[in-house]
């Protein structure tokens, strides 16, 4: 294996940013100080007026693989998540066939052995009737990131709306279990109530339909069978104020039994977006009134929501219900194929998640080392996942180096997601990714790509 030595360049870990050089060695960060000489041969690399980060962890992804891979595949998914600073990820269930057994799952990592580019783990699906085969979990649990529920139906046949089944999965599990927390019933009420209305339903409906009320009360249900059993639960894309009642900042993570995350997309869309974006931003849970927003950035900062993901969720332009012009302007389709109904619901984000946070740095929303705990560090600690998410001497060398003066722009001609499109077209981001090395391997730099080497399994301390 190649050996690295950047120099001077800005890292940014723990709180802190300083100046140093930085050695790679085995895929492993051997060496942090000033100065560094080694007798034996390196790749030199010049980090002068760069910035060092450690590599971003997404637990929440949707890779489509296998069987919807007209959409996405492990492969595309992961190539584009490197570009974007993304060194691990953590992908969701909803599958066809659906991860509802170790043997099933176990497929989706012999697939990522082969083909991903950035480290992997899956979660293990639920439905009303795999409570026990889903519990099979905790015989790996150091093997898999977690048990997955949808309290809520979204892009896939997952749902667990059984009581008895919630019961059963709360008292057994002894893995972190992450839930998507909406209401089906007051979903059903609420479209229902609008159907009636008997008008075309648009974008902007998503929000009233999939209410603040309907992720409340189902977050609330979560959180009320967590503490009656103690378990470790993590609700992920919080996107209400309301929600947010239910989380702490009083006790250090690493203590923490509750978390909760905040997606990039809620961060910066709001429903003022629908009469621009359409079904683009169309998702589950949806984008909600700017109040919300602004609401979800002060408990992003003042730590009741603990991290940052993506929820990336690629789907066809087909399937959003827009089609690009001879302009290569991506423009809604015209009758049923492009209504609100039809359009399936979620974005795809994990080239551009960093980027687009990088740019709220230099904006002064938040800092690039409170970015950098709630993208790495925190997501780290929240799955106990050892030897990475830090820069720390002795860790995988899961790195990104990015330059803060010069910019980057989204458009159709580079965009590496399989389905080849970007709510964030036309946006230009005032940072650019020179470097991304996953276990010491730099398998992106400066637009092009070092496929020789795949990702690691994660392996988790508990």
């Amino acid at each position: 294996m190649q050996n690295y030595l950047i120099k001077c360049v800005s890292i940014v870990n723990e709180g802190h940013r300083f100046t140093s050089d930085l050695l790679i060695r085995n895929g492993r960060i051997e060496k942090i100080a000033n100065n560094i000489s080694v007798s034996f041969p390196v790749q030199e690399i010049n980090g002068e007026n760069l910035h060092l980060l450690p590599g971003c962890i997404d637990d929440q992804v949707h890779f489509r693989e296998p069987g919807l891979t007209h959409k996405a595949t492990i492969f595309t998914e992961s190539r584009a998540a490197v570009a974007g600073g993304i060194t691990s990820f953590m992908e969701m269930p909803n599958t066809v066939p659906p991860a509802f057994t170790l043997d099933l799952l176990e497929e989706k990592y012999a697939i990522a052995n082969k083909t991903s580019l950035a480290n992997y783990s899956f979660y293990m699906g639920t439905s009303n009737d795999n409570a026990e085969e889903a519990l099979r979990i905790n015989e790996k649990k150091n093997d898999i990131c977690g048990l997955k529920i949808f309290m809520g139906s979204s892009t896939g046949n997952l749902l667990v709306d059984n009581y008895l089944t919630l019961d059963k999965l709360f008292a057994g599990s002894e893995v972190l279990i992450a839930t998507h927390c909406e209401s089906e019933r007051i979903i059903n009420e609420n479209l229902l109530a609008f159907l009636y209305e008997n008008r075309e339903l648009t974008a902007a409906d998503h929000p009233l339909i999939r209410s603040v009320e309907a992720c409340f009360e189902s977050s609330l249900t979560a959180v009320q069978f967590a503490k009656k059993y103690g378990s470790r639960l993590h609700i992920f894309h919080l996107s209400t104020e309301k929600e947010l009642s239910l989380f702490t900042n009083m006790i250090p993570l690493s203590e923490k039994r509750i978390t909760a995350e905040v997606c990039v997309h809620h961060l910066h869309f709001s429903s003022d977006d629908y009469s621009r974006l359409g079904n683009q931003i169309k998702c589950n849970p949806a984008i909600k009134a700017p109040e919300n927003r602004d609401a979800l950035w002060e408990a992003l900062l003042d730590d009741r929501l603990d991290l940052i993901a993506t929820d990336h969720a690629p789907h066809t332009l087909s399937e959003k219900g827009f089609f690009r012009n001879m302009d290569g302007l991506l423009q809604p389709v015209v009758g049923e194929a492009g209504s609100y109904l039809q359009a399936h619901a979620g974005l795809p984000l994990v080239q551009h998640s960093l980027l687009l946070m990088l740019s709220y740095v230099k904006q002064g929303k938040i800092s690039l080392e409170k970015m950098v705990e709630k993208m790495s560090h925190a997501v780290a600690i929240c799955f106990q996942i050892p030897e990475r998410g830090f820069i720390r001497e002795g860790y995988w060398a899961d790195l990104v180096m990015v330059d803060m003066n010069r910019d980057s722009d989204v458009h159709a001609r580079n965009i590496l997601y399989k389905c080849g499109w970007s709510p964030l077209e036309g946006m230009i981001f005032p940072a650019f990714i020179v470097n991304t090395f996953v276990n010491g391997h730099p398998v992106y730099g400066n637009g092009l790509f070092d496929e020789s080497q795949m990702g690691k399994r994660l392996r988790f301390q508990r």
